[in-house]
């Protein structure tokens, strides 16, 4: 779909010719996976996969909302004098959050506005399109608005609206990942001291390739919940000896020899993922700038089995087309991304290689699983930007 076709579209809707053009990327995280709520590091960056949203700025108060990948919910008006949550409103809701903290912070939102979204990202594969819904409508505001609004400002206010606004525990790499997404470039992020650093994704003869399970996985979920709580009971009983503020401030020899504190198995596995995750991502970075890509490959391969062992978070469509991936030549290494439970995986892939290797994961996935996953190059994006005149 082209730009001139969701104009066309706009102005059906809203009867108005001069909107502006907007993107903002979803995300994947190569390695670093449940660290970011524990104070570790996380490795995402951006991707071309994303939302893309038409505005203009209207004379009254109302907010009308129009997303092209839910047509049949028709236009969602809400006001700007009340912007309280509703699930009535199903997915407008986080652009709502968004306009409701940026105006509580003192920004100057005097208008409603028309917005019409379209996201290329595939619903519920886990490649962050509510983070990528919520920069966009941040980066739209501070457009239309001329905001004087710090990127992380933005990038922080995505993130309260998933935890006190959606009501779902995340952390903040998914909103960092992509306000701060760089072309070709991924960000190591300390998500402790949101220190981070921008590293060159240089894969050679390689490309990434995304491998979506199709199983939709909602984050709400109890289950993301629940390990979230299980890393802060581990973190209180670490806490009686050591003093720490979250289990990314541990390595592994400290938490071996301390291990014996923690009250079950349980608890055990799923704080021995979140420090044994975090030296993996520090590792990854370093094995990265360096031009160590098999390495790079072997630490993403022991993520996945950390995730799948320890933090039980995989299930079996994600193993499947992990394990599908393992099994293929020119794989130097594949995982689970995202929050689990379904989603997406990536993989390593030599240039090659890449046909053959859709080929048969394809046919393997569909073997165990009994449906077909779905398959993309992932290109490395900018962050939020204004659009002219591209195509989509």
């Amino acid at each position: 779909m082209d730009l001139n076709t969701l104009k066309n579209r706009f102005e059906e809707l809203f009867k108005q010719s001069d909107m502006k053009a907007f993107f903002s990327p979803g995300r994947i995280n190569l390695i670093g996976e449940h660290t970011d709520y524990n104070g570790g590091n996380v490795f995402p960056c951006a991707i071309t996969l994303g939302t893309y949203g038409l505005a203009t700025k209207r004379d009254d108060t109302l907010i009308k909302l129009y997303s092209e990948n839910f047509s049949e919910l028709g236009v969602i008006t809400i006001d700007l004098n009340n912007l309280e949550y509703d699930p009535a409103d199903k997915w407008t809701n986080y652009p709502k959050g968004m306009i409701k903290f940026l105006k509580e912070a003192g920004y100057v939102i005097d208008h409603g506005l028309n917005i019409l979204y379209y996201g290329t990202i595939p619903n519920g594969a886990g490649l962050s399109s509510s983070a990528s819904i919520e920069l966009l409508t941040g980066f739209i505001v501070q457009d239309l608005f001329e905001l004087e609004l710090d990127r992380l400002d933005l990038i922080k206010t995505g993130q309260r609206v998933e935890n006190e606004f959606i009501g779902v525990n995340s952390g903040i790499m998914d909103q960092f990942a992509i306000g701060k997404g760089k072309k070709d470039t991924a960000i190591l992020l300390d998500c402790n001291t949101l220190e981070y650093e921008m590293i060159p994704v240089v894969l050679k003869d390689h490309s990434i390739v995304i491998m979506n399970t199709k199983k939709r996985r909602e984050l709400a979920d109890s289950k993301y919940n629940e390990r979230r709580s299980e890393c802060d009971q581990a973190l209180a009983e670490f806490q009686k000896e050591l003093n720490i503020s979250s289990l990314g401030a541990m390595d592994e020899k400290t938490f071996d020899e301390h291990k014996a504190i923690l009250s079950n198995e349980t608890i055990l596995k799923r704080a021995r993922h979140a420090v044994t995750e975090n030296q993996r991502t520090l590792k990854a970075a370093t094995a990265l700038k360096a031009g160590k890509l098999a390495e790079f490959g072997k630490l993403m391969n022991e993520s996945h089995i950390s995730l799948r062992d320890d933090y039980e978070v995989t299930g079996l469509e994600l193993d499947a087309l992990v394990q599908a991936a393992w099994d293929q030549s020119g794989v130097l290494g594949a995982r689970m991304t995202g929050a689990g439970f379904g989603g997406c995986a990536i993989a390593i892939v030599e240039n090659n290689a890449i046909d053959d290797f859709i080929g048969q994961v394809g046919k393997q996935y569909q073997e165990k699983v009994g449906y077909p996953g779905e398959f993309y190059i992932a290109q490395i994006s900018d962050g939020p930007k204004v659009l002219e005149g591209e195509n989509l």
